[in-house]
């Protein structure tokens, strides 16, 4: 059975030379949500080849737009105009020029720009025939987080991508029905944010919200004003602060969490406050999504349909070349696989070795601890290696911290010191990069010493 493209299976999408930039034309279904005002399809093209006419002609498109659906419009329409996005890691300053530089063949595109060529007060009833663009052109440069180093770019090409949504779609189509509505408070330059809020709309008759909700309040009032059934994609950062929120959820019929690992008790609280299933999603920007689980039913993930899993490596028939995962992987016979961390992860303390994410995972079940993390310190030749520790906690006390710690993990793992501060310098997508701790750790070292 052929869908409204003419494409008929997912190893077709893999072949296609050409795939089209809207599918489910015909759906009636809105693409976005946008001030508690519906877009329609019809609309959402006309909007394209506007943009697409007021874009600079060069290579690069660098997007900036806040707005979830104006960067679809410049998403769209750079690929459109055969422009490749640049989606940077981090909106600040100086990772914003270093794009820029890598690519000087570029332009930059935000809300402003892009809002000034779209007149939302128009409604146009006339209907624009569906854009096709070649399955390998480069749509996108996505770049790595940078969490344990300098960020790192990789193309992304427009089959790749649509590809992508379709595995996600055989995964959760129990909550991507027609209709379905999007609430994500993930960067849409974010890989994972790319795929959950921009292609699965493209690809899929559901529809995003536009709007990037952070606050809890925020996404109850952004929920409540969309229409059944909703689907919440978020990061365990947020669904802690979520989920420690007194509030009347609306009804959610899935929610999806990336970017860090989910503690089976998050993910319980989480399922108890949504009443609806918390999916995993494990992926990398390499390869996107891969797997996916339920956290709190097991720990082992189940690859997507096409994905193998084989000595560290990833292999599907819509990438290029098969990604090796950064993680340490144990593969079971029935396909499915364990994360046994990254090798990065793994630390040797006195010649005993434990793994980071165990530890942060043991730190953050503590109650009372809002957030935390392990931090290895700057070797220097006249110390030895030990772990330290950044907890916000505004009911424990060190020492209360410390003592529930020993009754879990070796003493040696320790950290010395423990500092407790207010927040982590969590990113967009609620990472944390490495240079970051670091500076944050010699702040409140050095604002502790005598003086």
């Amino acid at each position: 059975m052929r869908d409204s493209c003419g494409i008929a299976s997912l190893d077709e999408y893999a072949a296609s030379d050409v795939l089209p930039l809207l599918d489910a034309i015909d759906s009636g279904t809105p693409i976005a949500w946008r001030q508690q005002k519906p877009i329609s399809r019809d609309a959402f093209l006309n909007h394209v080849l506007r943009v697409a006419e007021c874009l600079p002609r060069r290579r690069y498109a660098l997007n900036l737009c806040q707005d979830r659906y104006l960067f679809l419009l410049a998403f769209a329409a750079a690929g459109v105009c055969g422009q490749t996005s640049l989606l940077p890691a981090s909106r600040a300053r100086a990772a914003i020029a270093e794009t820029s530089g890598s690519y000087p063949d570029s332009h930059i595109v935000d809300d402003e720009g892009i809002g000034a060529w779209v007149d939302f007060n128009v409604v146009t009833q006339s209907k624009s025939a569906v854009p096709w663009l070649p399955a390998g052109h480069a749509m996108a440069v996505a770049f790595t987080s940078g969490s344990t180093g300098r960020a790192q770019p990789h193309v992304k090409r427009w089959g790749e991508l649509v590809a992508g949504a379709r595995l996600a779609e055989r995964r959760f189509a129990f909550a991507l029905a027609p209709g379905a509505s999007i609430v994500a408070t993930v960067p849409p330059q974010h890989m994972y944010g790319l795929e959950t809020s921009i292609m699965l709309p493209l690809t899929l008759p559901v529809a995003l919200d536009a709007g990037r909700p952070l606050l809890p309040e925020d996404v109850l009032t952004t929920l409540a004003a969309l229409p059944e059934p909703r689907v919440l994609v978020t990061t365990p950062a947020h669904l802690r602060v979520l989920t420690a929120t007194p509030a009347a959820w609306p009804a959610l019929r899935l929610v999806i969490s990336a970017t860090a690992p989910l503690s089976p008790s998050l993910a319980r609280a989480a399922e108890a406050v949504f009443a609806a299933p918390v999916m995993e999603i494990y992926g990398c920007t390499e390869a996107g999504s891969i797997a996916s689980r339920r956290t709190i039913d097991e720990d082992a993930w189940k690859p997507y349909d096409g994905f193998t899993i084989d000595d560290g490596w990833a292999r599907a028939a819509h990438l290029a070349a098969a990604v090796r995962l950064n993680d340490q992987v144990e593969v079971f016979a029935d396909g499915r696989f364990a994360l046994g961390g990254r090798e990065q992860d793994l630390v040797n303390v006195a010649g005993k070795r434990t793994s980071l994410s165990f530890l942060n995972r043991i730190l953050n079940e503590i109650d009372g601890v809002d957030d935390g993390v392990f931090v290895v310190p700057e070797e220097g030749q006249d110390r030895p290696r030990r772990l330290a520790a950044l907890v916000a906690s505004t009911t424990r006390s060190k020492r209360e911290i410390l003592a529930a710690l020993a009754e879990r993990i070796d003493p040696i793992f320790l950290p010395r010191p423990l500092r407790l501060i207010k927040q982590l310098p969590r990113n967009e997508v609620g990472k944390l990069r490495r240079q970051a701790l670091l500076d944050l750790l010699a702040q409140t070292t050095t604002a502790r010493r005598p003086r």
